[in-house]
């Protein structure tokens, strides 16, 4: 042998063959050759007809288009791979969309001058008329009806169009039905069979009243089923997971890179449990809504999910209310939140964040500029915490149409720093300060906030806040006068007979606008009756001397 041959000059050198993306070329023989399938004689061709030249050629644009989008999504997820995968999902797609149109034959002529669309778009019929084409079915949804438990016989009955050849399902949901080990070794096949063309997965509420044991192995069979498809959307709600059941979804979980969306309401999503999220979800990049409610987070959790959050630079809307995080966990996710600003959404509702973590979120909230509504009740926020995140959305999120603060202790001592962020607010739709103590001074600053302009005004919530006839009376003036105005909420407050006769009134045009006042206590104190009892000034002149820069027109 020549000893030159196995010189480094002639060693041999690793290399790899790319198999995708196909060239232009190959997409151009891909659609002639189904082209020409779509216009040959075969057993389809016999049974339901042959397409014409123009809408086999149109046809197979189409077919091609979406399976070369296919699979380029799932090229993208396995960047160091040789496109092997990729390459057979553009077969598989292509194979199932062909026969889809095999089996639907040629569009009638005599009703179609167009091809008709797969979409659901316009088409023309032969009198030049628009009809619209019913598009493919891609929702299956078993959680209709009342909830049951549900076996291995009747699974195969219900998920039979699951099975059926070319079916068009993008996005399931199996909530509301309990899955026992024997139908969850009936559905598992089937989701495997069809998960390279799903987008949305709703397994919420899918194993009540199960043992443990059965449950995870339940959530194991539908993870390992699904594993590698490329979902948008992923709702694990109401299922008690625990950190056991999180990570019975690890196959399923460690699988996503592209989720938009995920679910995990009510879930006993504990400290370990938030761990489990955090380390098992490989990419948020692409993570548009993250959903908590009612779960047992606590600050420790808290932390947890921060360490999500700051990677997560296009998530619009964003909920962790109800789980039990107070100000450690509170600040820390404040602080995650400065990552993401692209935030539309925000909901944070019954924590126990207190002053500490609402001076924290102040500080995130002029890295949000696209707030559009933030939900803040019940944070123990008291005046201190409720001022410097009024102070901080006055100079940002110019586009709020939703504020929240219900329950917070606040007084007339916040309305002022409250009224002027409202006051540069104008498209805002929704103002809730439920449960506080704004009373009648607090009541006039919001109305003269809300005074000029503010068309797109729907909804204003001051229940309980120890409102009288005067503070009733002034808003009831400036809302009803609002073109889109639905609901003023004052119900629960301290209005004397005559003021709630007064209100009535001025929404006799519009009696359907005012919300009930079953609850109001004509006999309870207000301002006005604070300052007659202490023998400040007749009836309540002493507080409508403050209104006398607030000019409101009433109608006739």
């Amino acid at each position: 042998m020549d000893s030159s041959a196995t010189s480094p000059k002639y060693e041999r050198r690793p290399f790899s063959i790319k198999l995708w993306p196909p060239s232009e070329n190959t997409r151009q023989m891909l659609v002639d050759r189904v082209t020409r399938n779509f216009t040959s004689q075969s057993i389809y061709a016999r049974k339901y007809g042959n397409l014409g030249k123009e809408e086999a050629e149109e046809n197979a644009k189409r077919i091609e288009a979406v399976a070369f989008e296919a699979a380029s999504q799932r090229y993208e997820n396995e960047p160091d791979g040789d496109g092997g995968s990729a390459v057979q999902l553009y077969a598989r797609e292509c194979s199932k969309l062909i026969l889809d149109v095999l089996k639907r034959g040629p569009a009638p002529k005599e009703d179609m001058e167009d091809l008709p669309s797969e979409e659901g778009d316009l088409v023309c019929n032969k009198d030049g008329m628009e009809v619209t084409t019913p598009p493919p079915e891609t929702f299956f949804d078993i959680s209709k009806g009342s909830r049951s438990f549900i076996g291995a016989e009747e699974t195969e009955e219900i998920l039979k169009p699951l099975k059926e050849p070319g079916n068009s399902y993008s996005k399931i949901c199996l909530s509301n039905r309990s899955f026992g080990l024997e139908a969850a070794r009936v559905a598992g096949p089937v989701l495997e069979s069809i998960k390279d063309q799903l987008k949305e997965v709703d397994l919420s509420d899918f194993i009540a009243g199960r043992p443990e044991d059965e449950a995870l192995e339940v959530m194991t069979i539908f993870s390992t089923a699904l594993e590698g498809s490329i979902l948008r959307s992923l709702n694990l709600s109401d299922n008690a997971l625990g950190e056991k059941g999180v990570r019975a979804f690890e196959a399923l979980l460690k699988s996503q890179s592209c989720l938009e969306e995920l679910y995990l309401m009510n879930d006993g999503i504990s400290e370990e449990a938030a761990r489990a999220v955090c380390e098992l979800i490989p990419s948020t990049e692409k993570l548009k809504l993250l959903r908590f409610h009612n779960n047992m987070t606590g600050d420790e959790g808290a932390l947890a999910i921060a360490q999500v959050l700051k990677h997560c630079p296009l998530l619009e809307d964003f909920q962790c209310s109800s789980t039990r995080v107070g100000a450690e966990g509170g600040a820390a996710l404040s602080e995650a939140l400065e990552s993401c600003t692209k935030l539309k959404t925000l909901d944070l509702r019954d924590n126990m964040f207190g002053i500490e973590a609402a001076v924290a979120l102040a500080k995130a909230i002029p890295k949000l500029p696209s707030l559009t509504e933030i939900y803040l009740s019940y944070l123990n926020l008291e005046d201190e915490g409720a001022m410097v995140i009024a102070d901080a959305l006055k100079d940002s999120a110019p586009s709020l149409e939703v504020l929240d603060m219900m329950g917070n202790d606040i007084t007339i001592e916040a309305t002022p720093s409250i009224a002027a962020c409202i006051a540069l607010k104008q498209n805002l739709k929704k103002l809730n300060l439920d449960e506080n103590e704004l009373k009648d001074e607090g009541a006039v600053h919001i109305a003269k906030a809300l005074e000029t302009d503010h068309s797109q005004l729907k909804q204003v919530d001051v229940n309980t806040n120890s409102i009288g006839r005067a503070g009733a009376r002034v808003l009831a003036k400036v809302v009803v006068q609002k073109p889109e105005f639905d609901l003023l909420n004052i119900n629960g407050n301290f209005i004397s007979d005559e003021g709630i006769d007064e209100v009535k009134e001025l929404f006799a045009k519009c009696p359907g606008k005012l919300g009930p006042l079953d609850e109001n206590d004509p006999d309870g104190v207000g301002d006005a009756e604070e300052s007659d009892e202490e023998g400040d000034g007749d009836d309540d002149h002493d507080l409508e001397s403050k209104l006398k820069h607030l000019e409101v027109n009433e109608e006739d």
